[in-house]
């Protein structure tokens, strides 16, 4: 076969990054360099060629380009220098901002909402992803007429806020937006339909569901296939994976059966356009019996991640003083030997949850997870009577699936079963929250 004499993928589109933050937070200089390593990862993500990067620190907001004159300046030089094609800002743009900076720059500019937009209509591959991430977008467009629609016209995925025809600006047609944002929504309430439908299934299941969270890039899709099998995408890269999955496992010792969740991965500042993007891996959360929490301690910004993946957890719903939370201290294999013993000591003895050093890469400390999970789920298991109507089959049937039951009575007179079960603190919440009445010790 003689090779073709040109390369058929599209050329990498030259893009530079700025961070920007006020002089008057220099303290946060370090969190500032952190974010934009951040938000070059992200242009990364998606095939940027990143030849420019920086923070700008402001005494005050410019309203008309956020960044002031002699800032455009010295940036528009740089790109007529250096030929780039796109500047990403890591910072909210108003529709005034942005087309501001376009001008003056004389090349595309995106904000951090819209490169995020990008990524996720680039990575969603579920139905209901791939609407809610349109959604999103659209509701982004829609308050931007100075934005190109590209949609039927990309070759690769995304919304078209990285690339367009030309550099004209095409004023969007509104009517046409909303008559789809219309549509998307109709589409989106069957699919929520089935979805409830299912999750109404997995509460009758009678296997605990472990959840994985983390920040994205935490390693949480590595340790999903190492514990499943599975051959979910995962990839040092910012949101490479993006819809749910689940899988059912074995516990080694005591052969008990969970179903494993992997959820999408969390990020600091996410536009609001996408939280509804997230309700299909999240809402999986709140139905954890455990939450295995992965952060990469490799990271330097490892502690404010927790943060934001802790944020996140409580906004949803998360009640963080009770819920079952285990971290996993992942890609342990990246420390030195002396940053090794100082994570193990802070494990020990300054994480208020239970804390594993991992390394899903090298399945380093694996067993002592699952070992820990076959802990949480039968250290509180204990007896529990409880007398149910006969007309409430259903009840009877949910604690058959998910305790054991050791005795059960027909109390005729009272028209009652009476149930003798053995079944954790986890088990009973699920119940007493799915069908709203209290089980007795």
């Amino acid at each position: 076969m003689t090779k073709t004499p040109y390369s058929t993928e599209t050329p990498q589109q030259k893009c530079g990054v700025i961070h920007v933050f006020m002089k008057h937070n220099m303290d946060d200089k370090e969190v500032a360099d952190d974010k934009l390593i951040e938000a070059v990862s992200l242009c990364e993500a998606i095939k940027l060629d990143c030849i420019y990067s920086d923070t700008i620190p402001l005494d005050k907001v410019t309203p008309a380009t956020l960044i002031g004159s002699g800032n455009v300046e010295h940036i528009a030089q740089i790109i007529e220098d250096n030929e780039i094609d796109l500047i990403v800002v890591n910072h909210t743009l108003s529709p005034i901002q942005q087309r501001n900076l376009e001008k003056e720059l004389k090349a595309k500019v995106i904000d951090r909402t819209g490169l995020i937009l990008e990524i996720f209509g680039e990575r969603a591959s579920t139905k209901e992803g791939t609407l809610q991430v349109e959604l999103a977008a659209l509701s982004y467009q829609r308050s931007r007429l100075v934005r190109s629609w590209t949609h039927l016209e990309r070759q690769r995925g995304g919304f078209g806020f990285t690339g367009g025809p030309g550099e004209s600006q095409i004023e969007i047609d509104r009517r046409l937006i909303d008559e789809r944002i219309t549509k998307i929504k109709k589409d989106l309430e069957k699919v929520v339909q089935t979805r409830e439908q299912n999750r109404k299934k997995r509460k009758n299941t009678p296997f605990p569901i472990v959840a994985l969270v983390g920040y994205t890039n935490a390693g949480k899709s590595t340790l999903f296939n190492l514990l499943t099998g599975a051959n979910v995408f995962a990839k040092d890269l910012l949101f490479a994976t993006l819809d749910p999955t689940m899988r059912k496992i074995e516990l080694p010792n005591t052969n008990d059966e969970i179903i494993l969740s992997d959820t999408v991965g969390f990020i600091s500042d996410l536009p609001t356009q996408l939280v509804a993007a997230f309700r299909a891996t999240l809402e999986e959360v709140l139905e954890a019996d455990i939450i295995l929490h992965v952060r990469d301690i490799s990271d330097p910004a490892c502690d404010q991640h927790k943060k934001d993946v802790l944020k996140i957890l409580d906004d949803i719903g998360v009640d963080l003083d009770e819920a079952n939370i285990v971290e996993l201290l992942n890609k342990s294999d990246l420390l030195s030997k002396e940053d090794f013993i100082e994570w193990q000591r802070y494990a020990r003895f300054e994480l208020s949850n239970p804390a594993f050093l991992v390394s899903a890469l090298k399945e380093d400390g694996i067993n002592l997870v699952l070992e820990e999970i076959e802990h949480i789920l039968n250290i509180d298991k204990r007896p529990y009577t409880v007398k149910i109507d006969i007309k409430d089959g259903h009840m009877i049937s949910w604690l058959k699936a998910n305790t054991q039951i050791e005795d059960e009575q027909f109390i005729a007179e009272q028209e009652k079963y009476e149930l003798k079960l053995i079944a954790n603190k986890t088990s009973i919440k699920r119940f007493e929250k799915e069908f709203g009445r209290e089980i007795s010790k």
